[in-house]
């Protein structure tokens, strides 16, 4: 019996000995990477966000300035997403706000809307998307120019009817037989530029330095 003690002690001891080692290596190894992968993924986020809010137009640090808004109907979001200030001279030049078009083919399109202060449309980006590949994978840059047509646009409530596809009788061309994608892309960015209007005062509102 004491041997069998004895033999279960050892094993225990054993693999509390490898459990200890692991969990020093994992906590070595991520104390190594995280800083690398950390300023990583904000790279790319920075890189993202200045598809839609092309550099040149602001001076400030973009990823400093993150704010959260409370989900919102007009942005089509459920729970809270980010939107991040522009600056230049300390003037507020523009925003960047998170939206989602939830009337795609194949659900919910992940958007970055790039808004000036005088409500123009800057640019708009595809984060997320389940689209049907071929179909809907001309919302992307890298497969096609569609995307860009949003630059430069702004919303006018008497031009309404303006914010639709050519075949529903607006002004934003769509592939014959794949509406759907960009119908629901159309309207979500239609909508965040009222949500913009709606709101502009509070979303162009500096941020109040830090208290020391």
């Amino acid at each position: 019996m004491n041997a069998i003690l004895q033999n279960a002690l050892r094993t225990s001891l054993i693999l509390s000995l490898f459990a200890l080692v692991g969990t020093a290596m994992l906590a070595y190894t991520y104390r190594q990477t995280h800083g690398i992968i950390e300023k990583s993924s904000q790279e790319e986020k920075l890189a993202l966000i200045n598809q839609v809010l092309p550099k040149h137009l602001y001076d400030n640090n973009l990823l400093d300035s993150q704010r959260e808004l409370p989900a919102h109907a007009l942005l089509g979001t459920r729970t809270p997403s980010a939107m991040w200030l522009a600056t230049r001279d300390g003037e507020p030049v523009g925003v960047v706000l998170e939206a989602n078009a939830p009337e795609g083919y194949s659900g919910d399109i992940s958007l970055l809307i790039g808004v000036d202060a005088n409500g123009v449309l800057t640019g708009v980006r595809v984060v997320r998307h389940k689209e049907t590949p071929g179909l809907g994978d001309y919302i992307q840059p890298a497969k096609s120019p569609w995307i860009f047509q949003f630059a430069g646009k702004a919303y006018h409530p008497d031009q309404d009817s303006h914010w639709k596809v050519v075949k529903d009788g607006g002004e934003f061309d769509a592939r014959a037989g794949a509406t759907i994608t960009p119908r629901a892309i159309v309207k979500a960015v239609r909508e965040a530029l009222k949500y913009f209007q709606l709101h502009r005062d509070k979303l162009l509102q500096p941020i109040e330095p830090s208290k020391p």
